[in-house]
């Protein structure tokens, strides 16, 4: 299905329900990531994450305005991205917010230890990037947070995807 993009003023703009569905068809990672400090014990789902470069170790992440967890992120300057394995996606809809959960209440899901920041880390997951937030960007709706990587940590397993709004898993 192709969906025409409508003129305003010199730019083309692509609607809001087009672009969404386009999106469903691009397979991401589900990550949760977790914040804490002076801004408060936070974590969501995202898989707006990817990497920036490597040298130094960036990736960044992207967050709604409107969560709760926006201002954490920003208070605190530190975060954890946990990419999930397959055998976690039921941790998903509780840190997007679809379980009633919230806050520090999250966290009685799963098994949680700290690296180098103090970010809460799942353990079990593929991956774990402990962060430290050095820039922020505000652009339309959300925030990108450029993450400079303090901590990693890997394990071998099948991860879970994100596509066409359901799970898959991959490995």
């Amino acid at each position: 299905m192709i969906a025409p993009a409508k003129v305003r003023g010199q730019a083309r703009v692509v609607d809001k329900q087009s672009y969404r569905e386009a999106m469903s068809r691009l397979a991401a990672a589900v990550n949760i990531i977790t914040t804490t400090g002076p801004g408060g014990t936070r974590g969501f789902t995202a898989s707006a994450v990817c990497s920036v470069t490597d040298s130094p170790p960036t990736l960044l992440v992207c967050l709604n305005r409107n969560s709760d967890s926006n201002q954490a992120l920003k208070d605190n300057g530190i975060l954890c991205v946990n990419t999930l394995a397959a055998g976690q996606e039921d941790l998903s809809p509780v840190f997007a917010g679809m379980t009633g959960q919230e806050g520090e209440e999250r966290f009685t899901v799963g098994a949680w230890s700290t690296l180098v920041t103090g970010a809460a880390v799942l353990e079990g997951a593929v991956a774990s990037f402990d962060c430290r937030v050095i820039q922020t960007s505000e652009v339309g709706t959300h925030t990108v947070f450029f993450c400079e990587v303090e901590a990693v940590r890997s394990v071998a397993g099948q991860g879970l995807l994100y596509f066409a709004r359901g799970y898959h898993t991959i490995g």
